[in-house]
């Protein structure tokens, strides 16, 4: 799994169009191996880019959970507790 991509269902404000769309974009390029596709490529990975997150929204929608929704800002601040405590020497 990429790094990068982080979870976004069950969130409150749920995720954006452009949360979904960059996660696709971080999963095309590590699929593909390119950080920028080549000219020849871009049609192509900008094709596999709207498809995963159009299947990424549908997969989002249609989720369910019984867990309460998470708090964007608390998840955050959860998060940069492990890294301080993760990277600091």
């Amino acid at each position: 799994m990429c790094r990068n991509i982080k979870p976004l269902f069950n969130f409150d404000p749920p995720a954006t169009e452009e949360e979904i769309t960059a996660a696709a974009v971080q999963f095309v390029r590590k699929i593909s191996g390119f950080s920028k596709p080549s000219k020849v490529n871009e049609a192509a990975f900008m094709a596999a880019v709207d498809q995963i997150s159009r299947v990424s929204q549908e997969l989002l929608d249609t989720l369910q959970t019984n867990a309460p929704a998470k708090n964007r800002e608390v998840e955050a601040a959860k998060a940069k507790a492990r890294a301080v405590k993760r990277f600091s020497s």
